[in-house]
Parts: C-alpha cells; sequence; structure tokens
C-alpha cells in the first residue's frame, strides 16, 4: 500500500491536536502582567507538549520517509500512535490547571509513556513490513535513545507522588534528548 494517505492523515490529527492545545490558553483576566502570573502553568505544560507533539511529528516524518509501503498492521499501529498523541491535550490541560500536581503529573507521564511505546509498535510493524535487513531497520538499530525515554517515563510516573518537578524535570530531560536531531534514518538514506 502506498504511504501517502497514512503520512497526510497522520499530519492532519496532529496538526488538530496543536489546535486544541493551543485553544486550552485562556486570555488573562486584568490587563496588567501581574494577571499572567496565573497562566505560567499552563503555559509551560504547553510549550512541553508543543515540544513533544513536535519532536513526534519529526520522527514520524523520517520514519515514514525511509518506508516504502506501508500494511495493514502499520496502519492499525499507527492509529495507535495517534490514540495515545491524541490524549495530550487532555493531560496537558490538566496538568496545567492545577499546577502541576501529582495525578494529573503522573497521568502526564503516562501518556508520554504509551505514546512512547505506540511508537515503539509503529516502528516495529514497519521493520516487519521492509525486512531486517531494509535501511529502515540498520538506521533504527537497538534504538537505546527510545528504550531509555521509556525507561526515564516509567520512573518518572511513581515519582511525580514524592515530587511532581522531579517527574517534570524527568519529561523534560527526555524532551531535551530528542530535540538533538536524530540522524540515523538521514544517514541511512543517505549511503
Amino acid at each position: 500500500m502506498n504511504k501517502g494517505r497514512l503520512e497526510a492523515f497522520s499530519d492532519g490529527v496532529l496538526a488538530i491536536i496543536i489546535t486544541i492545545m493551543v485553544l486550552e490558553l485562556k486570555a488573562p483576566h486584568g490587563a496588567g502582567p501581574e494577571a499572567l502570573q496565573p497562566l505560567i502553568p499552563v503555559f509551560f505544560s504547553y510549550v512541553l507538549s508543543f515540544v513533544y507533539v513536535g519532536i513526534y511529528w519529526n520522527n514520524h516524518h523520517h520514519l515514514l520517509h525511509a518506508a516504502k509501503q506501508v500494511s495493514g498492521p502499520v496502519l492499525w499501529a499507527n492509529l495507535h500512535l495517534l490514540f495515545w498523541l491524541s490524549l495530550i491535550p487532555v493531560t496537558t490541560g490538566w496538568m496545567g490547571a492545577n499546577h502541576f500536581a501529582p495525578w494529573p503529573t503522573a497521568l502526564y507521564g503516562t501518556v508520554l509513556l504509551l505514546a512512547g511505546g505506540a511508537y515503539v509498535v509503529l516502528t516495529r510493524a514497519l521493520i516487519a513490513r521492509h525486512g531486517q535487513d531494509s535501511t529502515l531497520a540498520v538506521s533504527i538499530g537497538s534504538d537505546r535513545k527510545g528504550k531509555i525515554s521509556l525507561l526515564t517515563y516509567a520512573v518518572a510516573i511513581p515519582l511525580a507522588f514524592i515530587s511532581e518537578w522531579i517527574a517534570c524535570a524527568c519529561y523534560v530531560a527526555v524532551a531535551i534528548v530528542w530535540l538533538i536531531p536524530d540522524r540515523r534514518i538521514e544517514r541511512a538514506l543517505s549511503l
């Protein structure tokens, strides 16, 4: 099957996710800078989630660029990923509105963990479609960065009940790691 529809659909869903998140940002009540104070947690959660959605969009783009075709299992794996990503606006809003309280922060991490796991499933479905010797499989390799990310989320979730700030620091750390461009697929395709 051609991958064009999958890419277009995914891009549309990710654009809607970002749109929903920005609609949660409400105008402050008051004209002075002090009116912005209550919006700081909401804005921080929005920025973090925007970065995460951007990271997923970027990596999804590279992943599908390396893929030649898709299959039924790949389509379902992609929907699985989009499902978990579609929950980011809800958890973002809850976490920001409650100033990073333990339960919303833990649920946010849970959604990140499940989205990360879904991305692994999508990657494995594409590799199964293209073969273990494919450029895609070689470029992904052992995916150490992905495994470390999942482990960090799994540790951060219970940490949210001890210190929500440590949990958030873990989420930020993973985002920073992924902001450093991952050139594995680009290198593999340029050979």
